[in-house]
């Protein structure tokens, strides 16, 4: 578990770990950050008490980095991921090796169930679960269990992860999928089962969710520049919604000004009607219903589903862009490095 600054989700997380019935013995080895939230005092205070719990350092912060050097530092053939921002349903970990041994895959993973506890943690909760937020991966709600792409999290053979050289640390965001890319190259399966669930708490803030996803969208520009077609076609209707915006931007100043006028006006205001389509889509998102399982959605959060999409769309495709023309380099998610998180009762 790479942690950074993750005081009020850290212990539940653990729980949630520990709790898990496995067949055999179990450790969890903690990756610390340099956090300035508590986290690290928190982490010592609860390895103090539990034998499995173990500490490595991660001075550097970078997920891959502390992922790797957790493996290293663990002990038992099959490697769990597991995130501080989340929580593992009871029966994963069991479940999960089932599936490993029925399916003889070297990663399986499940669903990554997206909740909230504020009006805008449960926007972004629902833009995360729906194909319209993040592009329809089987992991953001799929049903049908079989062969897939890239595993959330992900539950994996050590042999196979010694065998094609463990996460690629030179890779900040996106690392799961690099890997897996390996994995299927290698001629292994990464397996996907709908039964295994996983809580993910989203970002708590408007910056914070900006941050993370102008980031993520930087490295997924990064891979594009690495390993091209490989990439899924999804990845691109980001940064084509950016390029939509700046282009009706444009239009829009030239016919203000008449430099565009006439029949070549009225042809080129065309490129306003996916933009017209796109905004349709968000009102809609904000103002349908939930799942019948689902709480009530509040005025709050259907008001900040207008602003989140958005957000999340194009924070992600300018991301992209940049990392596409210029690379990621040393690019961030810096949305960890604030001290607020929303605290969990």
């Amino acid at each position: 578990m790479p942690v950074l600054n993750e005081r009020a989700y850290l212990e539940h997380a653990v729980q949630s770990v520990l709790a898990q019935d496995v067949d055999g013995p179990t450790e969890l080895v903690l990756a610390l950050g340099p956090s300035t939230d508590g986290t690290t005092e928190l982490a010592e205070r609860l390895a103090a008490h539990e034998p499995r719990l173990r500490i490595v350092r991660n001075p550097a912060a970078d997920i891959p980095v502390g992922l790797n050097a957790a493996i290293r530092a663990s002990r038992h053939p099959t490697i769990v991921r597991v995130d501080a921002h989340s929580e593992l349903s009871p029966g994963y970990a069991h479940r999960a090796l089932q599936t490993l041994e029925r399916t003889g895959a070297a990663n399986v993973g499940g669903v990554m169930r997206a909740d909230g506890r504020t009006p805008f943690q449960a926007a972004v909760a629902r833009a995360y679960n729906s194909p319209v937020g993040l592009g329809g991966g089987s992991y953001h709600g799929g049903t049908r269990e079989g062969p897939a792409e890239s595993a959330y999290l992900g539950v994996m053979r050590r042999s196979v992860l010694e065998e094609v050289g463990l996460f690629d640390e030179s890779v900040r965001r996106g690392e799961d999928w690099e890997l897996n890319l390996r994995i299927r190259q290698a001629g292994y399966a990464v397996w996907f089962d709908p039964q295994l669930a996983v809580t993910y708490w989203p970002r708590e803030s408007w910056i914070r969710l900006a941050r993370q996803f102008r980031a993520t969208g930087a490295w997924r520009g990064e891979l594009v520049r690495r390993y091209g077609r490989r990439n899924g076609v999804r990845f691109f209707a980001p940064p084509a919604l950016v390029l939509l915006v700046v282009l009706a931007a444009v239009l829009g100043v030239l016919q203000l000004t008449g430099v565009v006028a006439g029949i070549g006006s009225a042809i080129a205001s065309v490129v306003y009607l996916p933009l017209i389509a796109y905004a349709v889509l968000v009102i809609v998102m904000a103002l349908v219903p939930g799942r019948p399982t689902d709480p009530p959605r509040s005025p709050r959060e259907r008001l900040w589903t207008l602003a989140v999409l958005p957000t999340m769309h194009l924070a992600w495709g300018l991301g992209f862009l940049t990392g596409v023309l210029r690379g990621a380099h040393d690019t961030v998610d810096a949305s960890r490095l604030g001290t607020q998180n929303t605290p969990l009762p």
